[in-house]
């Protein structure tokens, strides 16, 4: 498995932009599928965005696409969440996941982050 540590969260207005990345440690990072789940206070967590393991692929939930974009660098085993336009609702706590498989938008991941908070303030 592969340990995962997720940065780059903090507070922005609305409209503004926040990228956070996601270092992960171990030999096989190039195997896995990577994602961004997020949650918000009484909510379930859920899907933001996937990259496959070579980086070749890339899905979006629909309230992010255009806004969001995911891409890694498997040579500085890293994933990166680049958020423009942010808005209120992306208010949530952002988490780094790992799959040793392909993408899927369910919390079906081997691996987990501890999280890093996003506070969008209007």
């Amino acid at each position: 498995q592969v340990q995962l540590v997720e940065s780059g969260g903090g507070l922005v207005q609305a409209g503004g932009s926040l990228r956070l990345s996601c270092a992960a440690s171990g030999r096989t990072f190039s195997s896995y599928a990577m994602a961004w789940f997020r949650q918000a206070p009484g909510k379930e967590r859920e899907f933001v965005a996937g990259i496959s393991s070579r980086g070749s692929s890339t899905y979006y939930a629909d309230s992010v696409k255009g806004r969001f974009t995911i891409s890694r660098d498997n040579a500085k085993k890293t994933v990166f969440l680049q958020m423009n336009s942010l808005k209120p609702e992306d208010t949530a706590v952002y988490y780094c996941a790992a799959r040793r498989s392909w993408v899927v938008p369910t919390a079906e991941y081997d691996s987990w982050g501890q999280g890093t908070q996003v506070t969008v303030s209007s």
